[in-house]
Protein backbone atom coordinates (compact mmCIF):
# COMPACT_ATOMS: atom_id res chain seq x y z
CA UNK A 1 0.00 0.00 0.00
CA UNK A 2 1.28 3.52 -0.66
CA UNK A 3 2.92 5.57 2.02
CA UNK A 4 0.36 8.55 2.79
CA UNK A 5 2.85 11.94 2.68
CA UNK A 6 -0.05 14.27 3.41
CA UNK A 7 -3.62 13.98 4.98
CA UNK A 8 -5.47 16.66 5.57
CA UNK A 9 -8.62 16.51 6.90
CA UNK A 10 -11.83 18.97 7.65
CA UNK A 11 -9.82 21.66 6.98
CA UNK A 12 -11.63 25.18 7.30
CA UNK A 13 -9.93 28.71 6.99
CA UNK A 14 -11.74 32.51 6.42
CA UNK A 15 -10.38 35.63 6.03
CA UNK A 16 -12.32 38.52 7.46
CA UNK A 17 -15.65 36.04 7.92
CA UNK A 18 -15.74 35.02 4.86
CA UNK A 19 -15.02 31.27 4.64
CA UNK A 20 -12.41 29.90 2.10
CA UNK A 21 -12.13 26.33 2.91
CA UNK A 22 -15.34 25.25 3.56
CA UNK A 23 -14.05 21.51 5.14
CA UNK A 24 -11.65 20.23 2.82
CA UNK A 25 -10.27 16.65 3.07
CA UNK A 26 -7.53 15.13 0.79
CA UNK A 27 -4.71 12.72 0.64
CA UNK A 28 -1.24 12.81 -1.20
CA UNK A 29 0.21 9.65 -1.56
CA UNK A 30 4.24 9.28 -2.17
CA UNK A 31 5.45 9.11 -5.59
CA UNK A 32 2.27 10.93 -6.51
CA UNK A 33 1.24 13.47 -8.77
CA UNK A 34 -1.81 15.41 -7.59
CA UNK A 35 -3.13 18.38 -9.81
CA UNK A 36 -5.59 20.82 -8.09
CA UNK A 37 -7.73 22.49 -10.76
CA UNK A 38 -10.50 24.98 -10.41
CA UNK A 39 -11.59 28.85 -11.01
CA UNK A 40 -9.74 31.61 -9.11
CA UNK A 41 -11.04 32.15 -6.12
CA UNK A 42 -12.13 28.31 -5.44
CA UNK A 43 -9.78 28.33 -2.57
CA UNK A 44 -7.10 26.00 -4.53
CA UNK A 45 -3.92 28.26 -3.45
CA UNK A 46 -5.74 28.53 0.08
CA UNK A 47 -5.44 24.95 0.34
CA UNK A 48 -1.61 25.01 -0.93
CA UNK A 49 -0.30 27.84 1.59
CA UNK A 50 -2.48 25.49 4.21
CA UNK A 51 -0.80 22.37 3.66
CA UNK A 52 2.66 24.71 3.68
CA UNK A 53 2.23 26.50 6.96
CA UNK A 54 2.36 29.98 5.03
CA UNK A 55 -1.45 30.46 6.45
CA UNK A 56 -2.89 28.71 9.79
CA UNK A 57 -6.12 26.83 9.46
CA UNK A 58 -8.94 27.95 11.92
CA UNK A 59 -10.17 23.83 12.09
CA UNK A 60 -9.20 20.40 10.95
CA UNK A 61 -5.63 18.32 11.11
CA UNK A 62 -2.92 18.11 8.66
CA UNK A 63 -0.35 15.69 8.93
CA UNK A 64 2.71 15.46 6.96
CA UNK A 65 4.82 12.15 6.68
CA UNK A 66 3.21 10.74 9.47
CA UNK A 67 4.20 13.80 11.45
CA UNK A 68 0.76 15.83 13.07
CA UNK A 69 1.33 19.58 12.12
CA UNK A 70 -2.27 20.74 13.72
CA UNK A 71 -4.95 18.65 14.99
CA UNK A 72 -8.46 19.69 16.07
CA UNK A 73 -9.02 20.62 19.91
CA UNK A 74 -12.83 22.08 20.75
CA UNK A 75 -13.32 22.92 17.37
CA UNK A 76 -10.41 24.85 16.60
CA UNK A 77 -7.06 24.05 15.40
CA UNK A 78 -3.86 23.49 17.58
CA UNK A 79 -0.36 23.37 15.77
CA UNK A 80 2.46 21.45 17.08
CA UNK A 81 5.53 23.40 19.32
CA UNK A 82 7.34 25.89 16.80
CA UNK A 83 10.31 22.85 16.81
CA UNK A 84 8.03 20.51 15.08
CA UNK A 85 6.54 22.60 12.90
CA UNK A 86 10.17 23.63 11.41
CA UNK A 87 11.07 20.22 11.35
CA UNK A 88 7.66 19.45 9.33
CA UNK A 89 8.35 22.47 6.88
CA UNK A 90 11.95 20.63 5.64
CA UNK A 91 10.02 17.72 3.81
CA UNK A 92 8.72 20.26 1.95
CA UNK A 93 9.10 22.64 -1.09
CA UNK A 94 7.04 25.19 -2.29
CA UNK A 95 7.58 26.79 -6.12
CA UNK A 96 5.72 30.22 -6.22
CA UNK A 97 4.11 31.76 -9.11
CA UNK A 98 6.21 34.81 -9.14
CA UNK A 99 9.80 32.87 -8.12
CA UNK A 100 10.35 34.88 -5.35
CA UNK A 101 14.24 34.69 -5.94
CA UNK A 102 16.42 37.16 -4.08
CA UNK A 103 17.39 39.90 -6.51
CA UNK A 104 20.51 40.87 -5.26
CA UNK A 105 22.20 36.90 -4.61
CA UNK A 106 23.11 35.15 -8.26
CA UNK A 107 21.50 32.39 -9.07
CA UNK A 108 24.24 30.20 -7.52
CA UNK A 109 23.62 31.68 -4.24
CA UNK A 110 19.58 31.63 -4.36
CA UNK A 111 19.99 28.04 -5.07
CA UNK A 112 22.91 27.30 -1.53
CA UNK A 113 21.43 30.07 0.84
CA UNK A 114 18.86 27.77 2.53
CA UNK A 115 21.09 24.36 2.41
CA UNK A 116 23.94 26.66 3.92
CA UNK A 117 22.11 27.87 6.54
CA UNK A 118 19.02 25.79 7.31
CA UNK A 119 20.66 22.24 6.65
CA UNK A 120 24.07 23.28 7.85
CA UNK A 121 25.96 21.93 4.22
CA UNK A 122 29.17 23.32 3.80
CA UNK A 123 29.34 26.15 1.13
CA UNK A 124 31.25 23.28 -0.99
CA UNK A 125 28.63 20.56 -0.64
CA UNK A 126 25.88 22.56 -1.42
CA UNK A 127 27.49 24.65 -4.84
CA UNK A 128 28.34 21.00 -6.02
CA UNK A 129 24.43 20.05 -5.48
CA UNK A 130 23.31 23.25 -6.82
CA UNK A 131 25.33 23.39 -10.05
CA UNK A 132 23.77 19.59 -10.29
CA UNK A 133 20.57 21.14 -10.13
CA UNK A 134 20.88 23.32 -12.65
CA UNK A 135 22.08 20.98 -15.59
CA UNK A 136 19.50 19.43 -14.69
CA UNK A 137 17.34 22.38 -15.65
CA UNK A 138 19.01 23.35 -18.50
CA UNK A 139 21.05 26.19 -17.32
CA UNK A 140 24.52 25.04 -16.28
CA UNK A 141 25.56 28.67 -17.89
CA UNK A 142 23.38 30.92 -15.52
CA UNK A 143 25.23 30.08 -12.14
CA UNK A 144 27.11 33.67 -12.09
CA UNK A 145 23.97 35.48 -13.77
CA UNK A 146 21.39 37.93 -11.49
CA UNK A 147 17.37 37.17 -11.84
CA UNK A 148 17.24 40.44 -13.50
CA UNK A 149 19.38 38.61 -16.39
CA UNK A 150 17.12 35.71 -16.80
CA UNK A 151 13.44 35.06 -18.55
CA UNK A 152 10.81 34.31 -16.45
CA UNK A 153 11.27 30.60 -17.35
CA UNK A 154 14.93 30.88 -16.52
CA UNK A 155 14.02 32.43 -13.01
CA UNK A 156 11.27 29.99 -12.41
CA UNK A 157 13.75 26.69 -13.54
CA UNK A 158 15.94 28.56 -10.92
CA UNK A 159 13.32 28.12 -7.86
CA UNK A 160 12.34 24.51 -8.78
CA UNK A 161 15.91 24.03 -8.26
CA UNK A 162 16.28 26.10 -5.16
CA UNK A 163 13.37 24.03 -3.92
CA UNK A 164 14.79 20.60 -4.94
CA UNK A 165 18.43 21.96 -3.04
CA UNK A 166 16.60 21.26 -0.03
CA UNK A 167 15.65 17.54 -0.66
CA UNK A 168 12.15 17.72 0.17
CA UNK A 169 9.91 14.82 0.55
CA UNK A 170 7.05 16.98 -1.37
CA UNK A 171 6.77 19.69 -4.03
CA UNK A 172 4.28 21.76 -3.84
CA UNK A 173 3.93 24.17 -6.86
CA UNK A 174 1.10 26.95 -6.88
CA UNK A 175 0.28 27.67 -10.18
CA UNK A 176 4.19 28.13 -11.91
CA UNK A 177 3.14 28.98 -15.13
CA UNK A 178 0.63 31.83 -14.70
CA UNK A 179 3.09 34.23 -14.71
CA UNK A 180 4.78 32.94 -17.97
CA UNK A 181 3.85 33.47 -21.69
CA UNK A 182 3.21 30.54 -23.53
CA UNK A 183 6.29 29.69 -25.21
CA UNK A 184 8.21 29.53 -21.45
CA UNK A 185 5.14 27.67 -20.18
CA UNK A 186 6.54 24.59 -21.85
CA UNK A 187 9.74 25.39 -20.51
CA UNK A 188 8.36 24.38 -17.01
CA UNK A 189 5.77 21.84 -17.83
CA UNK A 190 8.73 20.46 -19.15
CA UNK A 191 10.89 20.22 -16.04
CA UNK A 192 7.67 18.87 -14.18
CA UNK A 193 7.07 15.95 -16.36
CA UNK A 194 10.71 14.85 -15.69
CA UNK A 195 10.14 15.03 -12.20
CA UNK A 196 6.90 13.05 -12.30
CA UNK A 197 8.85 10.81 -14.40
CA UNK A 198 11.50 9.98 -11.67
CA UNK A 199 8.05 9.43 -9.06
CA UNK A 200 8.96 12.88 -6.82
CA UNK A 201 5.42 13.17 -4.83
CA UNK A 202 3.51 16.63 -5.98
CA UNK A 203 1.18 18.72 -5.97
CA UNK A 204 0.32 21.29 -8.64
CA UNK A 205 -2.39 24.04 -8.38
CA UNK A 206 -2.60 24.77 -12.20
CA UNK A 207 -4.47 26.17 -15.28
CA UNK A 208 -3.19 23.89 -17.59
CA UNK A 209 -5.75 21.33 -17.76
CA UNK A 210 -3.71 19.31 -21.25
CA UNK A 211 -0.75 19.12 -18.21
CA UNK A 212 -2.89 18.09 -15.17
CA UNK A 213 -4.74 15.47 -17.98
CA UNK A 214 -1.21 13.94 -18.84
CA UNK A 215 0.99 14.16 -16.21
CA UNK A 216 -1.33 14.22 -13.20
CA UNK A 217 -2.05 10.63 -11.00
CA UNK A 218 -4.97 11.77 -9.31
CA UNK A 219 -7.18 15.28 -9.49
CA UNK A 220 -8.88 17.37 -7.22
CA UNK A 221 -10.78 19.95 -8.94
CA UNK A 222 -12.16 22.67 -6.02
CA UNK A 223 -15.03 25.15 -6.20
CA UNK A 224 -16.69 27.83 -3.50
CA UNK A 225 -14.43 26.77 -1.28
CA UNK A 226 -15.18 23.21 -1.38
CA UNK A 227 -13.95 19.68 -3.23
CA UNK A 228 -17.06 19.21 -6.07
CA UNK A 229 -14.86 16.10 -7.31
CA UNK A 230 -11.44 14.39 -7.65
CA UNK A 231 -10.58 10.56 -8.97
CA UNK A 232 -8.38 9.83 -11.56
CA UNK A 233 -7.09 12.14 -14.34
CA UNK A 234 -8.93 9.92 -16.49
CA UNK A 235 -12.51 9.95 -14.60
CA UNK A 236 -12.32 13.98 -13.96
CA UNK A 237 -11.28 15.18 -17.68
CA UNK A 238 -13.05 11.99 -19.94
CA UNK A 239 -15.70 10.24 -17.52
CA UNK A 240 -17.14 13.35 -15.02
CA UNK A 241 -21.11 13.71 -14.66
CA UNK A 242 -20.53 16.60 -12.37
CA UNK A 243 -22.26 19.07 -14.35
CA UNK A 244 -20.21 22.60 -12.80
CA UNK A 245 -17.09 20.80 -13.72
CA UNK A 246 -18.02 19.97 -17.24
CA UNK A 247 -19.17 23.86 -17.73
CA UNK A 248 -15.16 24.27 -16.02
CA UNK A 249 -13.79 22.12 -18.50
CA UNK A 250 -15.72 23.21 -21.55
CA UNK A 251 -14.60 26.39 -21.11
CA UNK A 252 -10.81 25.33 -21.84
CA UNK A 253 -11.24 22.86 -24.20
CA UNK A 254 -13.21 25.97 -26.16
CA UNK A 255 -9.72 27.63 -25.78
Amino acid sequence: MAKEMVLAENLRKSFGGQPVLKGISCHVNQGEVLAVIGPSGSGKSTLLRCITQLEQIDSGSITICGEQLAREENGKAKYADRKTCVQIGLHLGLVFQNFNLFPHFNVLRNITEAPVRVLKKSRAEAEETARALLGKMGLSDKADAYPCQLSGGQQQRVSIARALAMNPDILFFDEPTSALDPELTGEILRVIRELAAEHMTMVVVTHEMKFARDVADRVIFMDGGVIVEQGSAEDVFGNTQNERLKTFLARYNEG
